[in-house]
């Protein structure tokens, strides 16, 4: 039985170039079509951690503690995880032969991740033309989560990581006062408006 091949549409919706600079609009059509990759069955499987008791004394107080894995249990659920990232960096290259090496998850990426957390909630990245959505809670979170790294990781820090993390802390809760003032304002007038 000669069966054709299933085929997918890839289609690049971005709206910057690796370069960063602004497509145009007739970049956004489809660029490629090909028959679709044949999904592997590779799993990688980590074995169960050793049977604990069902319930403890502290559990029944409603002060649970934490389990306590072995080393050899951490080993073997580090390598299973590793080998389940190769696999999936392995697929992801056969689909896109482009695609580089990843490299290292370092300390700027976790000060990266807070940062970009914190400045979507205080409105950036909105589209042009659309009304910005604040969360302050949710930017003050991210804000304090970083405030708790810079205090846990004092003095383990290299140089360039400390002085990263001060400049984004001092960059963050200037922008935070900017809102929470401008907020404040607003609250004001409407205040002022009603006694009127």
């Amino acid at each position: 039985m000669n069966e054709k091949q299933p085929t997918f549409t890839v289609t690049d919706k971005r709206k910057f170039t690796l370069d960063g600079e602004l497509r145009d609009e007739s970049a956004s059509e489809p660029t490629d079509e090909r028959p679709a990759a044949p999904v592997s069955t590779n799993v990688v499987t980590m074995p169960a951690p050793e049977n604990r008791e069902t319930e403890t004394p502290e559990e029944a107080s409603g002060e649970a503690e934490l389990p306590q894995f072995s080393a050899q249990e951490t080993a073997e659920q580090d390598a299973a995880y590793k080998e389940s990232s190769r696999q999936i960096d392995d697929m992801l290259r056969q689909t896109n032969p482009g695609m580089g090496v990843g490299g290292a998850i370092s300390f700027e990426h976790v000060i990266q991740s807070f940062y970009v957390s914190a400045m979507i909630a205080m409105g950036a990245g909105t589209e042009p033309g659309q009304k910005a959505r604040v969360d302050i809670l949710g930017a003050r979170q991210s804000i304090d989560m970083l405030a708790l790294l810079q205090e846990k990781t004092k003095g383990n820090l290299t140089q360039k990581e400390e002085a990263t993390l001060q400049n984004v802390l001092f960059e963050l809760r200037m922008m935070f006062l900017e809102i929470t003032n401008a907020i404040a304002q607003q609250a004001q007038k409407a205040v002022d408006a009603k006694m009127k």
